[in-house]
């Protein structure tokens, strides 16, 4: 920062710390609802006449919407001058965190704004429910007719997939008056976002028939240096880990079959609850739900395997009419009076679909988050670079919208988890890095090993040329023979930069048109990250696989209906997954060891990126190359993965490399190979700043 930066950055703080200077009423003038202002980006790209099943009648309930407040730039800019000097050490200000009350006072709308935008809604019908004490968001009700009348869209029941959905059909507007008050309605559909997990596969890329090396939450704790941490007592004693869900959990009794086979239960102060945490967001009980039961059950499972000793809090409330649950229980937790320290959440939706107004909730969360001191851990994605294509066509066909991220991971106050998978299948070493049995608790790995982007894909380079293909593109390549067939499916961990957090495309799902990604911040500085201007995905990366290279997660589900299994006998018959849904839960596991010894961290990133801009300098690190596997040199806070891509297979003319052939590559060019995207030394775009040595990385802090 330059003295003329820092100068204005303390004037900007300075300003933040007087309430009064920050809460004077900023809408004056008379409401008129017939001057308004469109509020683009905010209608889903499934509203369209094709699936049009007709408006919704008048009547028709929407209860608890979020309508999301914004603030003034200049407030905007000292509210991150503050979060900045939370987390600079050279501050007086560092790590003072804020409480809800507290953040809304100095920083949200003056209460007699906040006053007018309640009286307006009133003024359509709608009953309001309630203003987060952080004041930025307003929780109301009504009905489609009312909807319409305020916000000048209609809304329409959709048909899509066979799914019945409802959406509003056009961009909704907001008086001009209140322009500068009010960002949006968060949404106006009830489209929800996906978990980030996939089920292990039927095929593998052994011709033999080889057995899969099943991860053990053991295995784990050898291969990422857990063990030494463990012993030092520092298992998570004291932490409590939020689990972001959209359903309960099928059985508490899978939590306890987990640890116990596992060896975890011999960690007697971990223990799990399940809450509906309450606020003025409502939170209903969700049941069980079977799109996403396995999402909880996994997170609370691997959340306790990497701090056994914490508390696992499952938090989840029930879907309202038009905002997914997670968000109303994260913001219920944001805004309570006790906030946890930690949180993770492995759903997703890619930026360019989960709309503008969406996105900036989930900004506007997160950045109240990490000025109450909460870590906030979010998936990747597990589609490669092609976000979008996971919500629109599903993981099951090659990517045909281009590079997008999600809008879930891609904030600047939250860590962006990807995912990797181990390279010793690739380099034919098993026996070196695996025993031929397993212990008691069913570990079986002997060291750290190498490791590569988890990537299913046939597009992947080391895939194609472990199966004798001299290129993944082309008539020739991997994709386009017979036997690629079984790899054009999405599948990998994600990466990319972000690239419609605001706007509108031109295209249906393609980053183009009015769109805009995240500012990149200030931290997100270290080798080989790109001058790009924008937020960067992933930020660290974790084990993630779910079998291609024979490597996957096991979990406890004991619910047949929805493919489980029982959680008796060997775990090699229970299910299975890799996903970044696990490396997310993990890291915040991790964070709950950083915690216990370092207290609340807020947002974990500045750190981690300044521990790895120390260690890989201008030209990296070969002693801490991921390819050495267990000759890696024990000083390592991060392992810098070199070798391989996550790259995708593609069809159409968006950001896809398709010299010959019916499949091409995912590629930042159409005309020259650039895959999206290649590991690199330092940062890069499949796996960030790399995986990590646990104890090092605690030590480090």
């Amino acid at each position: 920062m330059t003295s003329r930066q820092r100068l204005k950055a303390i004037f900007l703080l300075s300003a933040a710390m007087t309430a009064t200077g920050l809460a004077r009423p900023a809408a004056a003038q008379a409401i008129d609802d017939t001057t308004t202002v469109e509020r683009a980006g905010n209608t889903r790209p499934e509203a369209n006449l094709a699936n049009d099943r007709g408006i919704l009648p008048e009547n028709f309930a929407l209860q608890h919407m979020q309508l999301l407040l914004k603030r003034p730039p200049a407030t905007e800019a000292a509210l991150e001058s503050f979060i900045d000097s939370l987390h600079d050490e050279a501050s007086p200000n560092f790590h003072q965190w804020l409480t809800a009350a507290a953040f809304g006072e100095k920083f949200g709308p003056a209460e007699a704004d906040i006053a007018q935008v309640t009286a307006w809604l009133q003024s359509h019908g709608f009953i309001v429910n309630g203003v987060s004490d952080g004041r930025s968001m307003i929780d109301f009700s009504g009905t489609a007719a009312q909807v319409q009348q305020a916000f000048h869209t209609e809304m329409h029941r959709l048909s899509v997939r066979g799914v019945s959905h409802i959406a509003n059909m056009s961009n909704p507007r907001v008086p001009q008056a209140l322009a500068g008050l009010v960002e949006g309605v968060v949404s106006l559909n009830d489209f929800l976002p996906h978990p980030q997990y996939k089920p292990r596969p039927a095929y593998t890329v052994s011709e033999g028939g080889s057995n899969y090396y099943l991860v053990a939450p053991a295995d784990l704790a050898t291969i990422y240096n857990f063990n030494p941490e463990f012993s030092a007592n520092i298992s998570g004693q004291g932490q409590t880990i939020v689990v972001i869900e959209d359903t309960n959990i099928y059985s508490a009794a899978d939590w306890t079959a987990f640890r116990k086979v596992f060896g975890l239960s011999t960690y007697t102060s971990g223990k799990l609850t399940q809450t509906h945490p309450a606020g003025k967001a409502a939170c209903g009980n969700p049941g069980v739900s079977t799109y996403a039961v396995g999402e909880a059950e996994l997170d609370m499972e691997w959340a306790s395997a990497a701090a056994p000793s914490a508390t696992i809090e499952v938090a989840s409330c029930a879907d309202s009419t038009t905002t997914f649950g997670g968000l109303l229980a994260l913001q219920n937790l944001v805004n309570s009076k006790t906030p946890p320290a930690i949180v993770s959440i492995s759903y997703g939706e890619c930026e360019a679909v989960n709309g503008a107004t969406q996105n900036a909730a989930y900004y506007s969360t997160y950045q109240q988050a990490v000025a109450l001191g909460i870590s906030v851990f979010v998936s990747a994605g597990d589609s490669g670079a092609a976000g979008c294509d996971a919500d629109l066509r599903g993981y099951d066909y090659p990517a045909i919208y281009g590079v997008s991220v999600s809008g879930f991971a891609s904030t600047p106050y939250n860590v962006a988890v990807g995912g990797t998978d181990f390279g010793d299948t690739y380099t034919n070493t098993n026996a070196k890095y695996w025993t031929s049995g397993n212990t008691k608790t069913y570990a079986s790995a002997k060291s750290y090993m190498p490791e590569i982007p988890w990537n299913d894909s046939c597009a992947s380079d080391l895939i194609s040329l472990y199966l004798g293909y001299s290129t993944p593109y082309g008539s020739t390549g991997l994709c386009n023979s017979g036997f690629g067939s079984s790899f054009l499916a999405l599948g990998g961990g994600s990466g990319g930069p972000s690239g419609c957090a605001t706007g509108t495309p031109t295209v249906t799902g393609v980053v183009g048109g009015t769109c805009k990604g995240w500012a990149k911040p200030s931290w997100q500085s270290v080798l080989n990250n790109p001058n790009d201007k924008v937020r960067d995905l992933p930020d660290v990366a974790l084990f993630a696989a779910n079998g291609v290279w024979l490597h996957y997660y096991p979990y406890c589900l004991s619910d047949t209906a929805v493919g489980g299994a029982p959680c008796t006998g060997a775990p090699v018959n229970w299910p299975g997954a890799g996903g970044t849904s696990f490396a997310s839960p993990i890291m915040a596991g991790v964070e709950a060891l950083i915690n216990q010894v370092h207290g609340k961290q807020g947002n974990p990133n500045p750190t981690l990126y300044k521990l790895a801009s120390a260690e890989y300098g201008t030209k990296g690190v070969p002693d801490c190359y991921s390819t050495h596997g267990k000759s890696v040199s024990a000083t390592c806070t991060f392992y810098d993965i070199t070798l391989g891509d996550m790259d995708s297979a593609c069809t159409g003319t968006h950001s896809c490399y398709r010299p010959s052939g019916s499949y091409g590559v995912l590629s930042t060019s159409d005309t020259v190979y650039k895959p999206a995207y290649k590991t690199g030394i330092g940062w890069d775009f499949a796996t960030g700043i790399g995986t990590i040595n646990v104890t090092n990385l605690v030590t480090n802090w």
